[in-house]
């Protein structure tokens, strides 16, 4: 996978059992431009889950893992056909390299410049700013005046309220979790609100 192919929005699933991913997944049709999915490695079953979910809708939607912590979980994404992977703090150069070695995007996190800097120098493909509520819109703006533009991912309590406000300062990419649902239509497969969603974060 080529960075250029990677949607600027993520929806980040946590804890989902494989029906409500479903539910969302399904829900995504029309949006599958825009929108990839990581299904953290810390959900039960989720490497099941992923196989399950790259079998039915990887011709058209991104599919992901998240929470990917170390060179094993690496190896554990390429073997269910992860199309990239996230992580919760810094990867190691050979976590990166064994990612790009599969053609998986490597997106760790990073929370200071240095972090990011560090980061890029190991060549990851976007770097996720996490979590982004702390540090605020600003940091991104603020942080690619001496850096230079960057691919950067805010992740972290953004939600249709306020991404506007990180894309304007200077975010590329952002990453979903439990704000951009009502989480009582993930729980009831509500697919026709869960489509709702979509199209409300989309005309915000």
């Amino acid at each position: 996978m080529i960075l250029e192919d990677y949607p600027q929005f993520t929806i980040i699933m946590r804890g989902n059992t494989y029906e409500e991913a479903e539910a969302i997944l399904t829900s995504m049709k029309g949006y599958e431009n825009k929108f990839a999915v990581e299904m953290t490695l810390n959900t039960p079953k989720a490497l099941e889950n992923i196989t399950r979910l790259k079998n039915k809708f990887g011709n058209k939607i991104k599919i992901g893992a998240g929470t990917v912590r170390s060179l094993e979980d690496v190896e554990n994404c390429i073997s269910v056909g992860a199309e990239f992977i996230l992580g919760p703090h810094t990867f190691s150069e050979q976590m990166i390299e064994l990612a790009h070695e599969h053609h998986l995007l490597a997106i760790p996190a990073a929370m200071t410049p240095s972090e990011i800097d560090k980061m890029f120098s190991y060549s990851a493909d976007i770097v996720k700013v996490f979590p982004a509520a702390v540090v605020s819109p600003r940091f991104f703006k603020d942080v690619q005046a001496p850096l230079g533009k960057l691919p950067l991912m805010g992740v972290g309590g953004i939600s249709a309220k306020n991404a506007k406000d990180y894309l304007d300062n200077g975010a590329s990419y952002l990453g979903l979790g439990s704000g951009m649902f009502n989480l009582e239509d993930v729980k009831d497969l509500n697919i026709e609100n869960l489509k709702k969603s979509f199209q409300d974060f989309m005309d915000m």
